[in-house]
C-alpha cells in the first residue's frame, strides 16, 4: 500500500506545479506595435511590468498578468517624437521626404533657389530622437566674373564682381560708333554671362527687305546720317518720314503699307450701301451709296453716287450722306433779313425785296435746288402806255422801270 500513496502523492506535486505554470504570463504574448521586449520570458500571476516605447517614440504600458492573460492598468499608446521646425534657410527652400508632420524618422531635403547655390556639404535634416540632426545648409548667391573692356567701350553696372541677376550695360565712347554685340548681358544661375563683352564698330546700316517695294540705288551699305529711298508697288504707299541709318539702326522702319479708304459714315442718312457691311477698301475698290429721302450726297445735289478709293488712299469725292439744307441766297435782290440761318428741306423764311423790286412769293422755301421760287425778286416794271389822240416822244419800248418818264403830245385837230 505504500507504493500507490507515494504515486498519488507525487501526482498531485504534478498537477499542482502545471496548474501554476497555466496561471504565468509569457513575454511572447506582449503584441503592441513600436515597444521594447520585457526582461524576462515569463511572469507569475499578480506580477506587474512596465512597457517601454522604442527609441523615437513616446508613451508607455503597464500590464499585470492574471491567470495567464495580461491586463492593461495603464496606456499611453507609442507615438513617434516630435520635432520643432527644421529652420528655413535664406534663398532656399525644403521639402518634407517619409511623411506629413515633423515626426521621428522624417527628412527635410533643401534646395537653393534659381540663382544661389548651396555652400553647406549636406542639404537634409532628419529628425532623431534628440531632434533634427546636421546644421541649416547655407545658400549663397551665384557670383560671375569681373568684366574688362578696351578704351572704346563705357559701361554701367557691377562690373568687379557680378552677381545672379546683374546687369552690365555697354556704351561707345565715339557717338560715330556703335556697339558690335549685346549692349547688355546679365549674370546667369551658371555663374557665368549671358554674352562675352562687345567692341565698338562703325554705325552702318543695311537696306532690308521691303514686302511690296523696292530700294531705290541699292548700296551694300549705308554710313550714319545717310537716308534710304525705296518705292512701294502699285496700291501702296510708304510709311511717313525718311529712314536714316542711326546708332540703333534705321530711325524709320522702311515698309510699303497697303493703300486703302475708310469708309466713316455707313448709316447717317443713308438709305443703301452696296456692298453692305464693308467699311475697309482697297485702292481702286468702288461703293455706291444711296441717301434716304431728306439728305444728299455732301458737296452735291446728288442722292446716289459710286465712289471709288484712289490710289493715294483718297475717296475721289467724299462718300458722305449730309442734310438738305439752304444757306443764304445770296440774292443782292433781297433786302431783309440780311442773314439768313441755315435751314432744312421744307422749311420757310418771310422776306422783303430791294426797292423796285417786288417779291414773288409770300415767302421763300427751302427745297432740293435751293430756295424757291426762283427767282424771289422780280423787277418793278410799267407797260408801255397807250395815250389816245398823243404821241410819245422819242424812243419807245414795250415797259419801263419804276421811276422812268416819256414825253407826249397830244394831235392837232383842224375844225372845219
Amino acid at each position: 500500500m505504500r507504493v500507490p500513496v507515494k504515486l498519488l502523492g507525487f501526482g498531485f506535486l504534478l498537477f499542482f506545479l502545471n496548474c501554476a505554470r497555466c496561471q504565468e504570463c509569457l513575454r511572447e504574448n506582449i503584441i503592441y506595435e513600436n515597444t521594447e521586449p520585457v526582461e524576462k520570458a515569463s511572469y507569475a500571476d499578480g506580477e506587474r511590468v512596465k512597457l517601454n516605447c522604442r527609441t523615437g517614440y513616446i508613451g508607455f504600458y503597464r500590464l499585470k498578468c492574471e491567470k495567464g492573460e495580461w491586463k492593461k492598468s495603464i496606456e499611453r499608446p507609442c507615438a513617434k517624437k516630435q520635432c520643432s521646425h527644421p529652420g528655413d534657410t535664406p534663398n532656399g527652400d525644403f521639402e518634407l521626404k517619409g511623411g506629413t508632420e515633423f515626426v521621428f524618422g522624417v527628412t527635410v531635403v533643401y534646395k537653393c533657389n534659381k540663382g544661389y547655390e548651396m555652400t553647406s556639404s549636406i542639404n537634409h535634416r532628419s529628425c532623431r530622437a534628440q531632434g533634427w540632426d546636421n546644421a541649416v545648409p547655407v545658400c549663397e548667391v551665384v557670383k560671375c566674373p569681373a568684366i574688362i573692356t578696351d578704351e572704346e567701350v563705357t559701361l554701367s553696372g557691377n562690373t568687379t564682381e557680378g552677381s545672379y541677376g546683374d546687369v552690365i550695360r555697354f556704351e561707345c565712347v565715339s557717338s560715330d560708333k556703335m556697339i558690335d554685340g549685346s549692349s547688355e548681358i546679365h549674370c546667369e544661375e551658371t555663374g557665368e554671362w549671358s554674352d562675352v563683352v562687345p567692341k565698338c564698330k562703325d554705325i552702318t546700316c543695311t537696306a532690308p527687305p521691303i514686302p511690296n517695294g523696292d530700294v531705290v540705288d541699292l548700296q551694300r551699305e549705308y554710313k550714319k546720317d545717310a537716308t534710304l529711298k525705296y518705292k512701294c508697288h502699285e496700291a501702296f504707299k510708304t510709311r511717313e518720314g525718311i529712314p536714316r541709318c542711326a546708332k540703333f539702326g534705321w530711325t524709320v522702319k522702311p515698309e510699303c503699307d497697303e493703300v486703302n479708304c475708310v469708309l466713316k459714315s455707313t448709316t447717317y442718312g443713308v438709305k443703301m450701301i452696296i456692298p453692305y457691311g464693308k467699311t475697309i477698301f482697297r485702292a481702286r475698290e468702288s461703293v455706291e451709296i444711296t441717301c434716304s429721302e431728306k439728305h444728299w450726297l455732301f458737296g452735291t445735289k446728288e442722292t446716289e453716287r459710286t465712289f471709288t478709293c484712289k490710289d493715294d488712299g483718297e475717296w475721289d469725292y467724299e462718300p458722305v450722306c449730309a442734310e438738305i439744307t439752304c444757306d443764304d441766297p445770296r440774292d443782292q435782290l433781297v433786302s431783309r433779313p440780311y442773314f439768313w440761318r441755315t435751314m432744312k428741306l421744307g422749311e420757310k423764311q418771310s422776306y422783303t425785296c430791294v426797292n423796285g423790286y417786288r417779291q414773288t412769293a409770300a415767302e421763300a422755301t427751302c427745297t432740293r435746288d435751293g430756295w424757291t421760287p426762283n427767282p424771289l425778286c422780280t423787277e418793278i416794271v410799267c407797260a408801255a402806255p397807250n395815250i389816245p389822240n398823243a404821241e410819245i416822244e422819242g424812243p419807245q419800248r414795250s415797259n419801263y422801270k419804276i421811276d422812268s418818264r416819256i414825253r407826249y403830245k397830244c394831235h392837232l385837230y383842224v375844225m372845219l
